[in-house]
């Protein structure tokens, strides 16, 4: 645990967050908002280390970071909160200090092993928010199920070789689309990964960095226009579409 200010608005924070607090869309609300914001992340990978480093700075008062790995050498490429010397850590743990190093305002607590059913459950009643940051469909589909049944928003991406997307499930709204419409459960045996078709690791940077936005946009805002839609990106000719999600009525999970 680390101490923090009575105030979260004080003069240092004021300056700190300066130039998003111009932003009408934040704005002083937005800014105590933030503060009073208490986000889960799992996954500390190419995804969750710039999504928690953006937030870490935008004065999230929570962060949790979820992750049973420990750091490898193969990491460095793409987790840019890890270096040499966190070789053999939980990357929980190495992140943790990393993110407290950078801003002595916040909470940042580890959660350094792989979050189950139950303890996922148990964990979403502290938290207002999601992010899934992990690199493969059961961790998503175990995610989905559990935001859902608790009604909390989950913002979710994905990247390989030079493709990637990112998706908002708003569930404190009835009757939308989830996770599991978009790709059915059982679909592990088709499952590509990272380890043997790799991936760009700026790419992750950028959607990991769009995951943090949506987080702070609906934390501010209370909505996101990505509710509900499913953003496409190609990196290689930076192509980009969107494409609306619809409610699958034989869903295993909302149906």
């Amino acid at each position: 645990m680390i101490s923090t200010t009575a105030d979260p608005l004080d003069d240092q924070a004021l300056l700190r967050y300066a130039r998003q607090i111009l932003l009408p869309e934040i704005d002083i609300a937005g800014q105590r908002a933030l503060a009073a914001s208490r986000v889960l992340i799992l996954g500390m990978g190419g995804l969750g280390c710039p999504a928690a480093q953006y937030l870490a700075s935008a004065g999230v008062g929570t962060l949790t970071l979820c992750d049973g790995d420990r750091v490898e050498i193969s990491n460095l490429q793409r987790q840019t909160l890890y270096s040499e010397a966190d070789l053999g850590r939980p990357k929980a743990l190495a992140a943790r200090d990393r993110l407290r190093a950078m801003n002595s305002q916040i909470q940042v607590n580890a959660w350094a092993e792989m979050a189950q059913p139950e303890s996922l459950t148990t964990a979403l009643d502290a938290h207002d928010l999601v992010l899934d940051c992990t690199d493969n469909f059961g961790s998503r589909h175990q995610i989905n199920r559990a935001c859902r049944s608790a009604g909390k928003p989950l913002i979710s991406a994905a990247a390989i070789r030079w493709e990637g997307q990112l998706a908002v499930f708003d569930f404190r709204s009835p009757g939308v689309a989830c996770y599991a419409c978009l790709y059915p459960d059982g679909m592990e045996d088709t499952e590509d990964s990272c380890t043997r078709s790799g991936v760009l690791g700026p790419l992750l940077g950028v959607l990991g960095g769009m995951q943090a936005a949506e987080a702070i946009r609906l934390l501010c805002t209370g909505g996101s226009p990505l509710a509900g839609q499913l953003l496409l990106v190609d990196a290689r000719y930076w192509q980009w579409r969107q494409i609306a999600l619809r409610r699958d009525p034989a869903c295993s999970v909302c149906a």
